[in-house]
């Protein structure tokens, strides 16, 4: 569960009181920076207030960051197979996944981005099919794929947990200090 991830990492550093809400925001193209961007826009402007999106990209060496942010497309026109064999022509099967966290205090405000990368490469699919682009995403210096990874090992070495991380320490008492003394 994606909210009480995002209540476990982030904690009490966290300035505000989380609500999981489900908006319906529009698929924007661009960047993955642009697209969180307008995607904390238009959720602010919604709900009025402070909010935080989430979006991921799976991007490809050889095919110049793609799928990146049209990953949801790609997987479910081709599933991870499919990814797979999107590789199939090039020797390069490197890879990177992108979780960025965009933040705002309302719909007027800045947005605060914070992203999380882990590299890895696209193996042929392994292990439970029940979340996305996982059997096929196989992180740097791990033998396994996401999907066939204890879900404490995944959660500990994700893109979304890297992004959480970075939001929390950005929140945390401590890094203001820090900034203060600079």
């Amino acid at each position: 569960n994606l909210s009480l991830q995002v209540v476990q990492i982030l904690g009490d550093k966290f300035p505000y009181k989380l609500i999981s809400k489900k908006i319906d925001l529009p698929e924007y193209q661009g960047e993955p920076d642009e697209i969180s961007i307008q995607k904390c826009k238009e959720a602010a402007r919604q709900i009025d207030g402070p909010v935080i999106v989430e979006d991921t990209c799976l991007c490809f060496k050889a095919l110049g960051g793609l799928p990146g942010p049209y990953i949801k497309w790609f997987l479910d026109k081709l599933q991870p197979e499919g990814l797979y064999k999107l590789l199939a022509g090039f020797e390069d099967k490197s890879a990177w996944a992108l979780c960025t966290f965009a933040f705002t205090s309302g719909k007027d405000e800045p947005v605060e981005l914070f992203r999380g990368i882990t590299q890895g490469c696209i193996v042929e699919p392994r292990g439970p099919r029940d979340f996305g682009w996982d059997p096929c995403f196989q992180p740097e210096s791990f033998d396994k794929t996401y999907a066939e990874l204890p879900k404490a090992v995944k959660n500990s070495i994700s893109h979304r947990y890297r992004a959480l991380a970075a939001m929390s320490e950005h929140f945390s008492p401590h890094a203001k200090r820090k900034k203060t003394d600079d």
